[in-house]
């Protein structure tokens, strides 16, 4: 494996259901694939690298995510090209899900940026991006 790689990523969850529910179907329009999945968390994994997702315990559900504060501010993925994006726009749309920026989409990260920002059931970012 070449050094530095990211192996994977592990987000605790308000709600592992909807959670697995929102993120299985992006990252499966990704190439993800599912991976493991046990009582308190599911992951998905494209080549060697894997998100998983865990139900975060009751104790710790008082304070909500926002990504203003310190720690993880947003997910970027590579979509395959500006149509890709688009399409992923339209499905998010049709499942209800806001877009971010949206007097300003898809150039809301600059005129050579093309890319949809949206918000998982937790409210944490996430961008696709078309490459130039």
């Amino acid at each position: 494996m070449p050094k530095g790689l990211l192996h994977h990523i592990e987000l605790y969850v308000s709600d592992l259901r909807r959670s697995a529910e929102f993120w299985g179907w992006l990252l499966e329009e990704l190439g993800y694939e599912p991976f493991q999945e046990w009582e308190q968390g599911k992951s998905w994994k494209l080549d060697d690298t894997y998100l998983v997702f865990v139900q975060a315990e009751e104790r710790y559900l008082d304070i909500p995510y926002h990504r203003k504060r310190v720690g993880l501010n947003h997910l970027a993925f590579w979509g395959d090209y500006r149509a890709h994006v688009d399409e992923i726009t339209d499905k998010l749309r049709d499942k209800g899900i806001p877009i971010l920026y949206g007097t300003k989409h898809p150039f809301a990260g600059g005129e050579a940026h093309y890319a949809v920002y949206f918000e998982d059931p937790d409210r944490i970012k996430v961008e696709l991006v078309a490459p130039h």
